[in-house]
C-alpha cells in the first residue's frame, strides 16, 4: 500500500489525473489525498473529478479555499421563492461576486447544467464537500504527516491543530523561511511553488519541515503526485 498526495487541480481534465495515477500503478490497495482546490478556473470547473471522488473508496478530498467559497454560494441553487429572494442579501451578493472573480464561474455553469440533468448528483456533491475534512494526519513507518490545504497561519508549536480556525488552514501563505513542527512533515498546496522561485515552476517544493505540492496546474504545468512512503515525486 502506498499513499499519494496532490493538490490544486483547478478544473483539470480528469483524463490527466487518471493518466498520472496509471503512471504509478495506483490500485485499490493505495490511497490518494487531494489537498483541496479541485474546483474552478478551467474546463468544467473540476466537477468530473468531484463526481469521480464520490465513487472512490480509497481517495479523499481535503477541503480547499475554493471549495469553501463554492459552499458559501450554495444558496444560488436553492429553489426560487419569496423567502430565497428576501434572503439574497448584499453579503451573499458579495460572496458570489468574489467567488466568480476567483474563477468560480466555470464551476457554477457546470453545476447549473447538471442541476437540470441530475439534481441528485448536485445534492450529493454538496453533501460530499460539506463532509470534507480540513486536515488529515497520516503515519507511515517512522514518519508523521499533517495534510492540509494551505499550511498553518499564525503557527505556534504549542498550538493544537484543533485550535486552528478554518481560515487559518484554508488561506495561509507560508514564507519560504517559515518552519512548522520538528517531528511532523506538513504537506500542503494553495501557494504555487513557482511563487517562491521561478526555478520551482512546475515542481514540488520541499523544505526542512514542510512540502508544497501545488505545482501550478492552472498555469499550464503538468500535475504531480508525491508518494509519502518515500517522498518520491511523479510528474505527468
Amino acid at each position: 500500500m502506498s499513499i499519494y498526495v496532490t493538490s490544486d487541480l483547478h478544473g483539470m481534465d480528469i483524463k490527466l489525473l487518471k493518466q498520472l495515477l496509471n503512471k504509478v500503478n495506483f490500485s485499490e490497495c493505495d490511497w490518494l489525498y487531494i489537498l483541496g482546490d479541485v474546483v474552478d478556473r478551467q474546463n468544467d470547473g473540476g466537477i468530473e473529478i468531484l463526481k469521480w471522488l464520490l465513487e472512490q473508496s480509497n481517495a479523499q478530498l481535503i477541503l480547499g479555499n475554493h471549495e469553501a467559497m463554492l459552499l458559501s454560494c450554495e444558496f444560488i441553487f436553492n429553489e426560487i421563492t419569496d423567502d430565497s429572494i428576501n434572503n439574497y442579501t448584499s453579503q451573499r451578493h458579495e460572496l458570489l461576486l468574489n467567488y466568480i472573480r476567483n474563477g468560480g464561474d466555470v464551476t457554477l455553469n457546470t453545476l447549473r447544467e447538471l442541476l437540470h440533468s441530475s439534481p441528485d448528483t448536485v445534492t450529493a456533491l454538496f453533501e460530499y464537500l460539506h463532509e470534507a475534512p480540513l486536515y488529515e494526519t497520516v503515519n507511515i513507518g517512522d514518519k508523521d504527516f499533517l495534510l492540509v490545504h494551505s499550511g498553518l497561519d499564525n503557527f505556534s508549536k504549542d498550538k493544537l491543530i484543533t485550535d486552528y480556525t478554518a481560515d487559518e488552514l484554508l488561506w495561509a501563505w507560508p514564507e519560504i523561511t517559515d518552519e512548522y513542527y520538528d517531528d511532523i512533515i506538513t504537506v500542503f498546496g494553495h501557494t504555487p511553488t513557482m511563487s517562491y522561485d521561478h526555478l520551482n515552476k512546475g515542481k514540488i517544493l520541499k523544505t526542512k519541515t514542510w512540502i508544497d505540492v501545488d505545482v501550478g496546474v492552472p498555469y499550464g504545468n503538468s500535475p504531480a503526485l508525491l508518494r509519502l512512503d518515500d517522498l518520491k515525486e511523479f510528474y505527468l
